[in-house]
């Protein structure tokens, strides 16, 4: 691994295994499985694989809320994918998501089972399946479709991009610090602009956009995401830390945030079965 005084872009790009950042072990330029391992299921429909990173958040807070809307068709079982660990490249997590990221989901409930990827597809799915957050007036589901797939594009930016750099790489660098600092205050910008006319990401009616949204900028100006509060001034964000304390006091929110957690400080669960588990990691 060369510093950033000494890199030469060579001819040819060549794979540095250990490159000395935190996920170098299980980085890698190829896909497919690299183990054989069954996958475990759970007595629900909904088997979710995941854990709580951002993107994992984004869907048991979404199952936590359909749950707490008294659907009672969206219990489902939440195994643990300790990605440090390469367990999404096991051949039964790939043979649900051959792209190996979480979170990963299969909806026994139907047949033949469903595989579902990509987080913001499987909370459009949920919706769908449920008819619940996400609007049915023709303007506000556009919107809440325009968000939804905002923060899609967006939070790589902030999660492979400021995040890695900031947090992660194994020493500092200015260029892409900055780089990224500057994509990342603008997107709060434009976070912060809309939610000044808007209650929501979608207006007044609350829905997946804002659940997809918070787990990568609600927690980053709530002070929870690479301890960067400070240096990215959030304070400045009026709107958005309204939005964000609003969100993070919903009591679903509160118990999604906790499944697949099993790392840390605070409440953790790494497997999820029933409503119980949760309440005895809250307490």
């Amino acid at each position: 691994m060369s510093n950033q005084d000494d890199y030469t872009v060579p001819k040819v790009w060549k794979w540095e295994k250990e490159d000395g950042s935190k996920f170098s072990k299980t980085n890698r330029p190829v896909s497919g499985a690299t183990h054989d391992k069954n996958l475990p299921v759970g007595q629900h429909g909904l088997q979710l694989y995941s854990m709580a990173t951002p993107n994992g958040q984004k869907v048991t807070i979404m199952l936590e809320e359909l749950l707490a809307a008294g659907i009672k068709e969206a219990e489902y079982d939440a195994w643990p994918i300790a990605i440090g660990d390469g367990d999404q490249f096991s051949s039964g997590f790939v043979a649900v998501n051959p792209n190996s990221k979480i979170p990963a989901m299969t909806d026994n409930s139907v047949s033949p089972a469903l595989r579902l990827f990509e987080s913001g597809a499987i909370m459009q799915y949920l919706a769908e399946k449920f008819d619940v957050f996400i609007p049915t007036e023709p303007t506000a589901r556009a919107q809440c479709r325009n968000w939804l797939f905002w923060q899609v594009g967006s939070a790589p930016y902030l999660g492979g991009g400021f995040g890695h750099f900031y947090a992660y790489a194994p020493y500092s660098m200015q260029y892409p610090i900055d780089r990224f600092t500057m994509e990342i205050k603008r997107q709060l910008d434009v976070l912060d602009k809309h939610l000044a006319d808007n209650t929501y990401m979608a207006g007044d009616e609350y829905s997946i956009a804002d659940m997809a949204i918070w787990p990568w900028y609600g927690n980053l100006v709530l002070g929870n995401l690479y301890d960067a509060a400070e240096f990215l001034q959030v304070h400045e964000y009026t709107h958005v830390v309204r939005w964000a304390k609003a969100i993070g006091e919903r009591e679903a929110v509160k118990r999604g945030v906790v499944v697949n957690r099993f790392w840390g400080d605070g409440a953790t669960l790494a497997e999820r079965h029933s409503a119980a588990d949760i309440d005895a990691a809250l307490q």
